[in-house]
């Protein structure tokens, strides 16, 4: 196979396979060689936050001279983003051999009329493969859906585990109350080993502080009161934190929105729980702090131009709190789409109660998800804006949220990962209003 066959090959593969369990991903594991003992790893589960925590973490071991991977999901534009090797996605070569290797082991289990492994366990698999390969020192690893189950969790024994802010999202599969999530994104504890955690949320912490002390698993709390924001402007944020670094250390962040301070401030507990392990120094910290680069989460694209992936009601509270801070300064744009398993009617809603917009654009993603336009701009029109247009074709609609944006404004592009995968895949065609 080639590149774009083996990329086809694993989007068909959830048609011919079903969720396996977590020893069928440690046998494929040790079929493999064992690739997930050739480096060492941080865990990290979540609801909202696991890739902007990743990402810092990454940022601030590169800083620090270590070599890194980062398995993340989901991707965006192409699949490849899913697996960096110090902060660059892997090219389709390292792609094609790894899946070559994980195609075999399933051929061969398949033969033995076995399993076959599922799509996130094709990916995952590839990932250990492909920094084992690469001869990563340290691999942030974050998990794919829940944690008590998911594929990441057939990685043994991590240094450190991580469980960023939890809210209701995929009640289908995880439960429906915030204890019930917790209690399976906790699952990624491991006896013995540190665990650093959003604290913010009572209920969710009890969960994890429990399941923390019957595995005897130090852990570490992290709230938004350890840290305090000193200034919020289009450029980013600035922040101090008392840690085991700086007595009140202060440290900026390229990011637009507040969340981002508590999943800094996650990763800087993380580095100082294993300060002992890690040689990273003040300065170093800072610095990858600093110069963390994570697509998709609130993240500046043009000047004035912002994409998020809010796509659950915790995420699109937060945009929310993002967007009314600058509405006082600026007139706002929004170009919004949303796939039709999520609330889109009462994420509109929460969006508009809060929020003053010069102008909406609605367009659709996501294929046979997708929600019509036009459907979605109604919504719109009924929860109060004046000013809205749908647009069916998204490259077209970016151009026109970008035009009613002006000189003077600014423009968020949220509802949707996918559509934030649409707008840097027309950014890569140089469209840019």
């Amino acid at each position: 196979m080639n590149y774009e066959e083996a990329v086809a090959y694993i989007e068909e593969t959830p048609k011919f396979t079903k969720k396996n369990s977590l020893e069928h991903t440690k046998e494929c594991l040790r079929r493999l060689g064992s690739p997930e003992k050739k480096f060492k790893v941080i865990h990290v589960a979540g609801t909202n936050g696991k890739g902007s925590t990743c990402a810092f973490l990454t940022s601030i071991l590169r800083e620090a001279g270590y070599s890194c991977g980062l398995f993340t999901s989901p991707h965006l534009v192409k699949i490849n983003e899913r697996f960096q090797i110090n902060e660059e996605n892997i090219d389709d070569d390292t792609f094609l051999a790894a899946f070559e290797k994980v195609k075999a082991l399933a051929d061969e289990l398949v033969a033995e009329g076995n399993y076959h492994p599922t799509y996130f366990e094709m990916l995952f698999l590839m990932g250990m493969v492909i920094f084992a390969d690469a001869g990563v020192d340290y691999l942030t690893l974050e998990t794919g859906l829940g944690g008590r189950l998911d594929a990441t969790t057939a990685v043994e024994a991590p240094i450190a585990c991580v469980i960023t802010s939890i809210s209701l999202d995929h009640q289908q599969y995880l439960g429906n109350t915030v204890a019930e999530i917790a209690g399976e994104k906790a699952g990624i504890i491991v006896p013995g080993v540190p665990v650093i955690y959003d604290a913010n949320d009572k209920e969710a912490a009890e969960v994890i502080k429990k399941k923390a002390e019957e595995l005897h698993s130090p852990a570490y709390p992290v709230v938004l009161g350890d840290a305090t924001v000193l200034g919020n402007t289009r450029e980013g944020i600035d922040f101090s934190l008392k840690n085991g670094y700086d007595e009140n250390g202060q440290y900026h962040i390229p990011f637009i929105a507040k969340y981002q301070v508590m999943n800094a401030s996650l990763a800087i507990k993380t580095m100082e729980v294993l300060h002992d392990m890690l040689h990273v120094s003040a300065d170093e910290l800072r610095k990858g702090i600093s110069e963390t680069r994570w697509q998709g989460r609130m993240e500046t694209i043009l000047p004035g131009v912002i994409v998020d992936g809010a796509h659950n009601e915790d995420g699109v509270c937060k945009f929310v709190e993002t967007a009314a801070h600058f509405q006082e300064e600026y007139p706002l744009t929004m170009l919004f789409s949303a796939v039709n398993d999520k609330d889109y009617t009462d994420m509109i809603r929460t969006i508009c109660e809060k929020i003053r917009f010069r102008h909406v654009v609605t367009t659709q993603v996501g294929g046979y998800r997708e929600v019509p336009s036009e459907e979605l701009a109604q919504i719109f029109r009924d929860a109060g804006c004046s000013s809205v247009e749908s647009e069916d074709d998204i490259e077209e609609a970016f151009r026109k949220a970008l035009a009613a944006k002006g000189e003077d404004g600014m423009l968020f592009c949220v509802g949707s990962l996918y559509l934030v995968g649409e707008i840097k895949a027309a950014l890569n065609k140089g469209i840019r209003g």
